[in-house]
């Protein structure tokens, strides 16, 4: 997938693929990879654009070639792997900087990050209030607990408190 608001920069790359494709080891899987739904060269408007897209597009990885990286990063939020610029090529992350080679596919990058040992830990979440913290929410909590419909939920904080 090629994001571009540059029609040269699309028509270059189209035409270097028709060149480097035969050439290449793997050249019948290459050529299924990029004529397939997940492959397309994908003209924009301006950066903006390019930005929306790809947050929506949640790709596995990300290679950022603009003029600024760095102000571009900062508004990316969904995608697997993020190589910045042109000495961060994707195999590089594959063979040897250390990121994950298991990430996110299928947009699966708006909610899930790529496998790592954060992902083999199970935490749990500890809540551990005193009687003058839970008397300051209590109201707020019976509150929620009946417009929910579930009053008891409420009743279970208020009850310690009536005496």
């Amino acid at each position: 997938m090629l994001v571009t608001d540059s029609i040269e920069l699309a028509n270059a790359v189209i035409n270097e693929l028709a060149d480097l494709v035969p050439a290449t080891a793997s050249a019948d899987r290459v050529r299924a990879a990029l004529e397939g739904q997940q492959s397309a060269v994908v003209l924009v408007d301006n950066i903006e654009a390019a930005i929306d897209f790809t947050n929506f597009y949640a790709t596995e990885h990300l290679e950022l070639h603009t003029q600024d990286n760095e102000s571009v990063l900062a508004r990316i939020t969904n995608a697997g792997a993020i190589f910045m610029g042109e000495y961060s090529p994707v195999s590089l992350g594959d063979y040897l900087a250390g990121s994950s080679h298991v990430l996110p596919t299928g947009q699966q990058a708006k909610f899930g990050s790529g496998l790592g040992v954060h992902s083999f830990l199970r935490p749990q979440q500890i809540i551990d209030y005193d009687k003058q913290g839970l008397q300051a929410v209590a109201q707020m909590v019976a509150d929620f607990s009946e417009a929910e419909g579930l009053p008891a939920h409420g009743e279970a904080v208020t009850a310690r408190f009536d005496a």
